[in-house]
């Protein structure tokens, strides 16, 4: 297999990785601690919230694995935006393991409010509050640092014509409205509907990829990137 076709292909499974493992991950760390009453359940259903970390761990890989196997083709096109996507998307990691933490946290102050006899109206809701509130925004804050960059991966990918340009431009729309929608929640309002447009462009890229590739004709020779 050529190594470009390889390295689209691995991108494009890494990509349906990552979405499927913050998707479920969240999902397990939510339906224990998006609960009203989440002190009472958060240390007793422990391993729930441990994996589900995990999986977003995984996440965090994955999306560091994209842009690196994405960078010898990126760069023959142009090495600044490719170097920039592969640090843009290791912040993005970082920010989201950092908003990890949050969940870890609670088990924890989970144990000791049980141990406290479960009081109402103490430090332990405040103390849960502001670990929840944490990860929610550093949640946001990676799609803020995912959406802008992005923009870039995306122009490339309709300058350089390696994917159709009905997917670069998804994937403009996308990535802006990603943005948009992590500044609203940021700010106190509902922006779930603007994750559409990414959420569609994550989908079908990586389907490309791994079904058709980059059409490698676009890529430049050694003699003509020379």
């Amino acid at each position: 297999m050529n190594a470009h076709r390889k390295s689209a292909t691995i991108a494009g499974v890494l990509f349906l990785v990552a979405t499927a493992a913050y998707m479920i991950g969240n999902g397990m760390i939510e339906s224990i601690v998006g609960a009203p009453d989440y002190l009472h359940h958060v240390y007793a259903k422990k391993n729930v919230v441990i994996y589900g970390v995990l999986l977003e761990l995984i996440n965090s890989a994955a999306v560091v694995g994209i842009a690196v196997m994405l960078f010898p083709i990126l760069k023959k096109h142009s090495e600044i935006i490719a170097l920039g996507y592969v640090g843009f998307r290791v912040i993005e990691a970082v920010i989201l393991i950092i908003g990890a933490i949050g969940p870890l946290l609670l088990i924890g102050l989970s144990r000791e409010y049980t141990a406290a006899g479960a009081p109402d109206n103490s430090y332990f809701q405040t103390v849960g509050g502001l670990a929840s509130e944490g990860s929610f925004m550093a949640f946001q804050l990676a799609m803020i640092v995912l959406g802008l960059y992005s923009l870039l991966f995306c122009y490339l990918l309709y300058q350089s014509k390696l994917v159709p340009r009905f997917l670069s431009v998804l994937g403009l729309i996308g990535y802006a409205s990603l943005s948009a929608s992590a500044v609203l929640e940021l700010m106190g309002h509902n922006g779930m509907l603007l994750y559409i447009p990414g959420a569609l462009f994550e989908i079908i890229l990586p389907i490309w990829l791994i079904v058709k590739g980059f059409d490698l004709s676009r890529v430049p020779k050694p003699a003509e990137a020379a």
